[in-house]
């Protein structure tokens, strides 16, 4: 497999200089020794492609993992759709594994064994297991991550792995392992520089995880020709929402799920209701034994840190690490819905230079009162200023710049009333400074 010519640089500010040698950890040491050492051994931090990857694969694991791999990829809703399809094989009495990205304060955070994020030592086992078998190989950060998941997962002994994919689908590397079922939650545009301009060759790449004659759901309402083109090919029995299963709105708080005879409770909570949908749909496939009495109280449990996220009830303060066009237009229709009769929205906004900021303003600024556009100093993070000359671009002026999240946070809390609404939202990074800024607040 030919990696794509797209590679991005760890620090763009040093992208042509060669790094120097790095050393690993001596055996035993701590897990943020291991995550500095990934961070320096590869020149780029994302180098789409496979080869490398497979190589030490093969070195790790000379025949293919005994466990049901389900792998998930889309633009929006990955790590909903896991966490929900994680709880409810759960429920069936199964065990699993999940392997999810980016972490919001521990790298930890991203291998779950039967729900509880791995322990130190078992994942820097997996750390030294993977640098033992890389020899010569360079890896990205993310590459080493996913191979060290592998095998924390197989160390495990679970019974179902369900990985998220990193970007796009054809060439990330958690793809070297071929799924026994596949998600696709949703396709839209981001991240152009490596997947394309378009949600045809972006679907692409998405329908990259599929595997000839498996079990796959598309929760994308208007999939492209594209996945459907490469779902026909392999003969995938692709179960697609409005066709196979069908959402309805039921009430205030409350939607209904039709799969065939069967009629399924969602509530309309805090995550993305297209993915609990695919989550309950690729269930009753893995899980067929759960009833659905028993998915709609697993459900009715689910929350996950970062999205939609509730910090505090007055005024009501939020986080959501919706980072696109396509996750801003949901959260804005559910601030919408959230909204006191006279209250205000005061959103606190940090991005990354290479997200479409132009188009999250757009999707959010009808919702959205008065801005609080906060710097995040974080590799590719754009600067409060740099952030305001391109959210003033797409034609906003009521907003006011903070060195960080949590002085814009400050900022935010001291403005607002108690029926007011105040959201952060834009990065996984910022999500994470404005929790950390909360505990603090309070």
């Amino acid at each position: 497999m030919k990696s794509l010519k797209n590679r991005m640089p760890m620090n763009p500010k040093s992208s042509d200089a060669t790094p120097a040698p790095a050393k690993a950890p001596l055996a035993g040491a701590p897990v943020n020794d291991w995550l500095n050492y990934l961070e320096a051994i590869h020149p780029t931090e994302i180098d789409l492609g496979l080869d490398r990857v497979l190589v030490v694969l093969r070195r790790l694991f000379p025949t293919r993992p005994r466990s049901r791999i389900i792998t998930v990829a889309g633009t929006n809703g990955k790590g909903s759709t896991v966490a929900a399809l994680e709880r409810l094989l759960q429920a069936s009495g199964r065990t699993t594994g999940a392997y999810t990205s980016p972490h919001l304060d521990r790298y930890n955070e991203r291998v779950r064994i039967n729900g509880a994020d791995i322990p130190d030592d078992s994942l820097v086992r997996a750390f030294e297991a993977v640098e033992s078998a890389r020899g010569s190989v360079s890896l990205t950060y993310f590459e080493f991550g996913t191979l060290a998941a592998f095998v924390a997962l197989a160390e495990a002994g679970v019974e179902d792995w369900i990985l998220e994919v990193g970007l796009g689908g054809r060439l990330d590397a958690v793809n070297v392992l071929d799924a026994d079922f596949a998600i696709i939650t949703s396709i839209d545009i981001d991240h152009v520089g490596f997947l394309g301009d378009n949600r045809e060759v972006i679907g692409y790449e998405k329908a990259g995880i599929l595997r000839p004659g498996i079990d796959a759901v598309c929760a994308d309402p208007q999939p492209p020709a594209s996945v459907m083109q490469q779902a026909g090919a392999q003969a995938v029995r692709l179960r697609l929402t409005g066709r196979d299963y069908q959402l309805t709105r039921q009430g205030a708080g409350t939607m209904s799920l039709s799969l065939g005879d069967e009629t399924i409770e969602l509530p309309d909570g805090p995550l993305p209701l297209e993915s609990l949908a695919a989550a309950v749909v690729a269930c009753r496939h893995l899980a067929p034994a759960l009833s659905p009495s028993q998915i709609t109280g697993v459900v009715e449990m689910l929350e996950l840190a970062g999205r939609f996220e509730t910090l505090r009830k007055q005024p009501l303060t939020l986080v959501d690490v919706g980072h696109n066009p396509h996750a801003a237009r949901w959260l804005a229709d559910r601030l919408a819905r959230k909204r006191q009769p006279g209250g205000r929205v005061y959103g606190i906004y940090g991005a990354l230079a290479d997200k479409d900021v132009e188009g999250v303003v757009a999707a959010m600024a009808p919702v959205v009162d008065h801005w609080y556009l906060a710097g995040l100093a974080v590799p590719r993070g754009l600067s409060a200023s740099g952030l305001g000359e391109r959210v003033a671009g797409a034609g906003v002026d009521g907003f006011e710049t903070s060195t960080t999240v949590a002085e814009a946070l400050e900022g935010a809390l001291a403005a607002a009333s108690p029926d007011d609404i105040i959201i952060a939202f834009g990065s996984f990074f910022t999500v994470s400074q404005a929790r950390a800024a909360s505990l603090t607040a309070c």
